[in-house]
Formats: C-alpha cells, structure tokens, sequence
C-alpha cells in the first residue's frame, strides 16, 4: 500500500511525463492518448514502475469523472453558429451510425470469435462510438488540417454519440443477464435517456447561463468553480433521473459557451486544461488497468476486428446515415478514418467485468487493443490522407493568447498569429484583413522589429501578427487567419 506521501509523487511524475509525451505526440504525429496508454502500461505492475492495478470500479469512475470534464469544455468550445449547419448530420452519425458500426462490428465478433449473439453485439456496442477525447485531440493537432466544416462534423458526432453506445452497452448487458423479455424496457428507455439528457442539458445550461451573467461572486477564481459544480451537477442529475449525463453535460457546455457570460474567455481556457489533466489521468488510469501479458493471447482476433472497424463497419456506418447529406466521395471517406476509438470503449469494457457477463475478461483486452490499433493506424495518418482526398486546408498558426480581463463582463485578448510561407495572408494589407469593428492589430513583429500597424505596407511571410480583440470576435478572427 502506497503512502500518501508516495502516492503525490507518483501522481506528479506521471501528470510531467504526460505533459511532455503530449509534445512529443505534437512534433511526431503520433496521438497522444497513445503514449498516455503507453506511460500507463510501463507503469504499471508488469512495466518499470511496477505498481499494481486491478480495481475496474475505480477505473470506470475516473474515467466517467474524466469524460464529464472532457465533453463539458469540449461543449463549452464549440461555436453554435459553425455547428447548426452540420448538426442534422452529426446526430446521424451519433444515432444511426453507431447502431450499425455495432451491429456490424457484433456480427464479425460472433463470427471471428465463436461468441454468442448478444456477446458479439456487446462487444460491438463496446468499440462502436468515436472517442471525444480522441478526436478532439487530433483535431487540434496543429499537424492535422482538416476542412473546418468537416472538422466540426467530426467534433460534434464525437461529442455526442457516447450516450448511445453506452445505452446500447447498457442494454445488451441487460439482455444478457436478464433475457429478451427485457427487449421493450430497453426501446422505451432509449428514448427516454435521450429525450431527459436533451432537456435537461438545455435546461440546465440556459439556467447556469444566466446565473453567471448576472451574478457577482466575491472572487474570480470561483467562477470556475461554479462552472465545474455545473458539469457535474448536470450529469449527476440526468443519470439519477434515468437520462443521458453524458449527451446533459456536453449540451450544459455548449448553451455556457454560447451565452453572454461573465469571464468567458477565463472559463474555456480553464476548462481547456482541464480537460487536458483528465485526458492524462483517464488514459494512465486505463494503461494502468491492462497485463500486457494477457494481450498477447488476443493479438489476431483484435487485429482482424479492428481492420474490419476501419475498413468495413464504419465506412458502410458513415455511408449509410449520410447519404442523403451534400458529401461527396472525399468528405465521406475522411469522415470514415477519423473514427477514432478511446478511452469511452475501454471504459465501456468494464461494465462487464464489474456486471460479471462471461468472457468479460476476453472483451476488455480485445477491446484495449482494437483502441490501440484504431490510434495508431488511424490517428497517424489523418493528416495524410486528408491532404491525398484534398481537404485539409492550410491553417496561419496561432500562438497563445494573453487575456486581460478588465471587468468581470469585459475581457479582452491579444491573438498572436504567425504567417507561413505561401498562406494568402503574404502581401495583404492591415485593412484588406476585415477584422471586426471591435478588433484590430496592434503590432507586427518582423524579424528583430516591432511594427505598429501603419508601419506594415503589406504582411511578409514569417511575419508574427497580434491582434487586439473581445471574446465574441475570437472565432471570426481565427477564421480569417485560417482562410
């Protein structure tokens, strides 16, 4: 048994050691839950650190804490206005989608691995939705660019989807203990999951919304605070009402982030980190949770369920529950490979561990496998095969910002963009920009030379521009710079 003393130090040495193998995942390609599972498994009982892990409970209530952190700033960080165009199309993939990649995937299962019905559709339902965490994070990559608009449709569906693949988890559990008498339980309760998840996501959201614009706390750093009680507070209550916490608390993010709250720009940046420490604690949490040694006996039957998710499931998912949407051939197959499988499937595996179904055991190994494959084959080669279908885009990289929150209603930031060899912004004046009425640029920095604006006949590539802006101009500034 660990002491407490011994137990900060390990839980800082690993939270340094993510930190930097995010950078090393930035500079490489390679995605970062990847080497997080990997710190984990080195660390674990038959890796250097030998510490010894074996609580599945444990580990599906980190990641479930985890998750809500996640998908709440994921919410928080999404802009409305980018996301109604593509919604119809998002909840298709989230809904539809899911259902065939499971069914699908499930009846390879039963196939490859001599499984019943019900557990090959288990296990199917397990590794059937894309991960937030995943996606999110190789979506922000600054190596992975992406068409915006197909970029939001992925963000989206990844935001999303997790409350059917966990009722469909749920429910196929259920069927397996209890019978398929429970069949019409299980249709009624879908609906119900979803429709309490929805309302009191929004609900919620809209009440937290205007309690943060009109209330005064004593301290700034509370207002945090409170948006983290909300996170946990919306999921807590749709799940204790039989709704959906996952599909409540990424709604309660998205109603918060499109609202005119105080110290906004504050919250997403907190947000935003933390998010990236439960990113880190969830996935050397899960590393930590698998034996290497019992992969072993899982190695073909993973791969071939994974190529088959790759390369069958969910493209015929993809195709079929967006056919009907204005994607051509290109969009359609990139939407294919960004399928990232994470730590929402890992989790997943262990509600049959902790439910006691047969082959439990089997299932989480195949399915901590199929995630790494899925990572590592798809995660590294978006980028790629978006510039080979032709829509990625090239993107102005912007640095981080400086927030200056002046009031508690009024905060101001400046943008720092730099201008790459080739990128439209080369040879454009500071007025052919069109930055809103509200922004402007403040200085150029030019080799060793700070410009003032009226100093910069035109922008030169290599150039570093700041831009002085308010919150609600952020997103259209970046826009510009990304064009």
């Amino acid at each position: 048994m660990l002491s407490v003393t011994e137990l900060l130090f390990l839980a800082g040495l690993l939270l340094l050691l993510g930190t930097f193998f995010s950078k090393i995942s930035s500079r490489f390609g390679v995605p970062a839950l990847v080497l997080f599972l990997a710190l984990g498994m080195l660390a674990g009982s038959e890796g250097i650190g030998g510490i010894y892990f074996d609580d599945p409970l444990l580990a599906q209530l980190i990641g479930v804490i985890s998750l809500v952190l996640i998908l709440f700033s994921g919410g928080l960080d999404t802009d409305w206005k980018t996301v109604k165009p593509i919604l119809a199309p998002a909840l298709s993939l989230a809904t539809l989608g899911v259902l065939i990649t499971a069914v699908l995937a499930g009846l390879f299962c039963v196939w490859v691995l001599k499984f019943s019905l019900l557990q090959g559709i288990l296990l199917g339902a397990i590794i059937s939705s894309t991960d937030a965490a995943a996606v999110f994070s190789i979506l922000k990559d600054r190596n992975v660019r992406l068409r915006k608009d197909l970029a939001y449709l992925l963000e989206v569906e990844s935001g999303t989807n997790d409350p059917m693949a966990v009722f469909l988890t749920v429910s196929v559990i259920q069927l397996l203990n209890l019978g398929w008498g429970q069949l019409d339980r299980v249709v009624i309760s879908f609906f119900w999951q979803m429709g309490v998840g929805l309302a009191l996501g929004w609900g919620l959201g809209k009440a937290a919304s205007t309690i943060l614009s009109r209330i005064t706390l004593p301290s700034s750093g509370l207002y945090p605070v409170f948006s983290t009680a909300i996170a946990f507070f919306s999921f807590g209550l749709a799940s204790l009402v039989g709704g959906s916490g996952f599909l409540a608390v990424y709604l309660v993010g998205l109603v918060l982030g499109n609202s005119e709250i105080q110290f906004k720009t504050t919250l997403v940046r907190f947000h935003e980190a933390v998010a990236w420490m439960a990113q880190i604690v969830m996935f050397v949490t899960l590393g930590l949770l698998v034996f290497p040694h019992d992969l072993l006996q899982v190695i073909l039957p993973s791969l071939a369920i994974a190529f088959f998710l790759m390369l069958v499931a969910r493209p015929v998912a993809v195709f079929l529950s967006l056919f009907w949407a204005k994607l051509n051939l290109a969009q359609l197959t990139i939407t294919s490979w960004v399928g990232l499988r994470g730590a929402v499937p890992i989790i997943l595996a262990t509600y049959p561990l902790l439910s006691g179904v047969e082959k439990s055991h089997d299932i989480f190994n195949i399915v901590f496998f199929v995630v790494l494959s899925s990572s590592l084959f798809q995660g590294t080669t978006v980028s790629w095969l978006a510039e080979k279908l032709g829509v990625s885009r090239e993107l102005s990289r912007f640095l981080p910002s400086v927030t200056f929150p002046v009031t508690p209603r009024l905060e101001t930031e400046i943008l720092q963009f730099q201008i790459f060899e080739g990128s439209q912004m080369v040879g454009r004046r500071i007025e052919e920009l069109h930055l809103p009425a509200e922004a402007g640029v403040c200085l150029v920095l030019r080799e060793d030379k700070v410009l003032p604006p009226h100093q910069v006949l035109q922008l030169e590539a290599g150039d570093t521009v700041f831009v002085l802006a308010g919150p609600e101009s952020i997103p259209r500034i970046r826009e510009i710079f990304s064009e």
